[in-house]
């Protein structure tokens, strides 16, 4: 059952349904849109609108109740016949040629220009939403040059492919571009002509694209085709497989954008937690956070210079953010729950996106310079352990390590930050001097029973001199080897037999040629992962004597 609506056309008055009524008035639109830029162009429409008229008189007058939508097409059709299109003469004048022959390059060019102008001759290019695979980019170039989508679109996916081999060796001969740079750049020219190229919203421009004469038939024929079902396309054989290889494309980029959209979503939440976290909990420089953000010091430096760090984190919040809100709002409009973005629509979160990326970099880049600077200051600061003047993390190093300071002279540091045993950022005994001057001694003592022990170490040094000693009953040294590979030739030892009757041992590192007997020719030298085993009783001569 449909509805009967009353309209007033041109002072006389109809009864007609809905579709019939929606049809009628998207028609006289169109005309007046097309005719009203043009002198006497109201007039013409006001005609045709008479004329519309006498025609629903007609159809009252011979019994008709309520105009139907089949009588609006009726009349639609009889309404304007197409004018004659010129350049019929001309092509029966030249199509009796059996051929044609060029006598120079230019005569070619110039035939192949004539013959692109003639394709594209009154047409306006725009982007084709009746036949895309994805944006209409490709189609819409089709339809602008009379040619077959399904070309462009091989086109497109050789170009990606032929940049890989062909462009890719060439760019990278001149050190110029590389494989994702190539393809990126492709994909991304492709979303800008999504971006610049519009969308026929209307009739007229509907005909713009095709290259039609804008004509009330030609206009008919537009609306008609907008108010009747789309018939599908019948592809051919390569149209078809191709059809297919892009819906698996286009499958396999829609998951990729999940899972992107997803770890966006992770991310920008971990941040946000971050950034409450460091602004809210004291100390919180010193916790786990899921972004190692309270290293950057922030609520110091917000205290210093807000605006910077507010910028720097609403830009990195945006900069996250707006992608993830693309990607939610492209997913959401293939699912039919909303709509495609305009134009203008995307352009404004391109800007917002580019504005937020090049406020956060600069904000970022001080922070960073900010935190570096202090870092410097600390590390450079000296702090006294035992009467010697040293970093807080030497200091702090040697205090957890009970080492006692014997002798600590022309030592750059004491402790150094390196890879050990697959952990590369493991601390340890380090001493250091550039003329080899370093006069080193440190050790430390464990309570222990009496009996036979060994001491296992590792070290490595960078020339002779320094030893590792150990103070039982007797005192046993043992030179550190030189390191084949400076870098990370870390050697295991042991000194084995150690007696001790007493209830302690003592061990540790020296480079005192006044202890060690033998001077130091070593710029710097290392040590770490002391373990004191105990093997046995002490022999029975040290037993009865004691």
């Amino acid at each position: 059952m449909k509805k009967n609506i009353t309209i007033n056309l041109c002072g006389r008055l109809f009864q007609i349904d809905e579709d019939a009524y929606e049809l009628l008035q998207n028609y006289i639109e169109s005309l007046r849109a097309s005719f009203g830029k043009q002198e006497g162009g109201a007039e013409i429409a006001d005609d045709i609108e008479e004329r519309i008229a006498e025609l629903f008189d007609e159809l009252k007058a011979n019994g008709t109740e309520a105009i139907t939508i089949d009588h609006v097409k009726d009349i639609i059709t009889r309404i304007g016949k197409p004018e004659e299109l010129a350049g019929d003469e001309d092509e029966s004048q030249n199509g009796g040629q059996e051929g044609h022959r060029y006598d120079s390059f230019h005569t070619a060019a110039q035939d192949i220009r004539e013959k692109f102008r003639a394709k594209t001759a009154g047409k306006r290019l725009y982007r084709n939403p009746n036949d895309k695979m994805l944006a209409g980019v490709l189609s819409g170039f089709a339809v602008y040059t009379s040619t077959d989508p399904t070309w462009w679109r091989i086109g497109y996916a050789l170009l990606l492919l032929g940049s890989n081999f062909f462009l890719f060796p060439l760019l990278k001969l001149f050190h110029f571009g590389g494989f994702f740079s190539m393809n990126l750049t492709f994909v991304l020219l492709y979303f800008i002509l999504a971006i610049a190229m519009p969308t026929p919203n209307t009739p007229k421009q509907v005909l713009e694209m095709k290259g039609k004469d804008v004509t009330p038939q030609n206009l008919a024929d537009v609306v008609v085709e907008d108010i009747q079902p789309a018939q599908p396309k019948r592809r051919g054989c390569l149209g078809s497989v191709f059809a297919v290889l892009v819906s698996i494309v286009a499958a396999i980029f829609i998951a990729f954008a999940a899972f992107i959209g997803f770890g966006l979503l992770i991310s920008l939440l971990l941040i946000i937690i971050s950034i409450i976290v460091v602004f809210t909990v004291p100390a919180a420089s010193g916790m786990s956070l899921p972004f190692d953000i309270g290293y950057l010091h922030l609520p110091e430096l917000i205290s210093v210079h807000p605006w910077i760090v507010i910028t720097f984190i609403v830009g990195l919040v945006l900069t996250l953010f707006i992608p993830l809100y693309a990607i939610i709002h492209m997913l959401l409009s293939k699912a039919g729950k909303a709509q495609p973005m305009g134009v203008a629509q995307r352009i404004i979160w391109i800007v917002i996106w580019l504005a937020a990326l090049c406020s956060m970099i600069p904000a970022l880049v001080w922070i960073q310079q900010q935190e570096s600077t202090r870092y410097t200051t600390e590390i450079t600061k000296k702090y006294e352990y035992q009467g010697v003047m040293m970093s807080h993390d030497d200091k702090k190093f040697l205090r957890k390590g009970d080492w006692n300071l014997i002798k600590a002279e022309n030592c750059d540091h004491y402790t150094y930050s390196g890879y050990y045993e697959g952990n590369p950022n493991l601390r340890f005994l380090d001493v250091f001097n550039e003329n080899c001057e370093e006069v080193f001694q440190a050790e430390r003592k464990e309570a222990v029973e009496p009996g036979v022990y060994y001491l296992e170490f590792s070290v490595r040094t960078e020339g002779p001199g320094p030893c590792v000693y150990v103070i039982g009953d007797s005192v046993m040294l043992k030179s550190i080897p030189v390191s084949e590979d400076p870098g990370m030739g870390w050697v295991r030892t042991v000194i084995e037999n150690i007696v001790v009757s007493g209830d302690s041992i003592a061990y540790g590192v020296s480079s005192d040629e006044a202890f060690t007997g033998q001077p130091c020719r070593a710029q710097w030298f290392s040590a770490t992962d002391f373990k004191l085993t105990r093997t046995g009783d002490l022999p029975k001569s040290k037993e009865s004597k004691k």
